[in-house]
C-alpha cells in the first residue's frame, strides 16, 4: 500500500488543516486504490523547521 509523506514548514499549518490535509490525501489514494485499502494507507505529515530547507541553493524562511 502507498505510504504518503507530507512536508510542511513548522508552526505554518494548525492542527485542524494538517487533519483536513490528512483526510483528503487518504481520501484521493483511496479514489485510486479502491476503498478496500483503506486500511493500509498511510499519510504523514512531517514538518520541517525554518532555514532547513533551500530553494535554488537559497535557504528558504517563509513568512
Amino acid at each position: 500500500m502507498p505510504f504518503t509523506t507530507i512536508k510542511v514548514i513548522e508552526n505554518v499549518f494548525t492542527n485542524a488543516q494538517k487533519k483536513e490535509m490528512l483526510e483528503k490525501v487518504t481520501a484521493a489514494l483511496i479514489a485510486v486504490c479502491g476503498e478496500k485499502t483503506r486500511k493500509g494507507q498511510w499519510v504523514v505529515i512531517e514538518e520541517v523547521k525554518k532555514g532547513d530547507w533551500a530553494i535554488g541553493g537559497e535557504i528558504a524562511n517563509p513568512t
